[in-house]
């Protein structure tokens, strides 16, 4: 996902306040399960919260107002009841300047207990990954 941040995301030293980077990866994590399928709304109907129970960041060099950066979403492994993100921001030069680790837990909407993952996401995950490892 590629994002430009705005005049007022940037602090008095320039750059891109830090708490920015917790809503960018927000927004990069929801547009990738949402090209799998999974959107937001889904999950709502169907009882199940993605609240965040861990947020790690890496700060390697400053993004700046109006410059274009790239976030990169991965996700290493079949989630169970957590379901871990890692992260890489990138500028438009391609200097990487920041890594974000994120864990969300598969959470039931209605009395908030941690749930294991809903067989409609396993398969919408699994076919996604499948679809990777046939291409490489």
């Amino acid at each position: 996902m590629q994002i430009r941040p705005r005049y007022g995301e940037v602090d008095q030293m320039g750059y891109v306040y830090h708490a920015n980077y917790v809503t960018y990866c927000h927004q990069a994590r929801t547009e990738l399960l949402r090209k799998i399928g999974l959107h937001d709304s889904l999950l709502e109907s169907e009882g199940i919260m993605l609240p965040v129970i861990s947020f790690d960041i890496r700060y390697k060099k400053p993004a700046h107002y109006d410059e274009i950066l790239t976030i990169t979403t991965r996700v290493r492994e079949l989630p169970d009841v957590r379901f871990n993100f890692e992260f890489q921001i990138t500028n438009s030069f391609g200097e990487l300047l920041s890594t974000v680790k994120s864990t969300v837990v598969f959470a039931d909407s209605v009395n908030r207990n941690p749930v294991r993952i809903p067989q409609f996401v396993k398969v919408a995950i699994q076919e996604h990954f499948y679809k990777i490892k046939k291409c490489i």
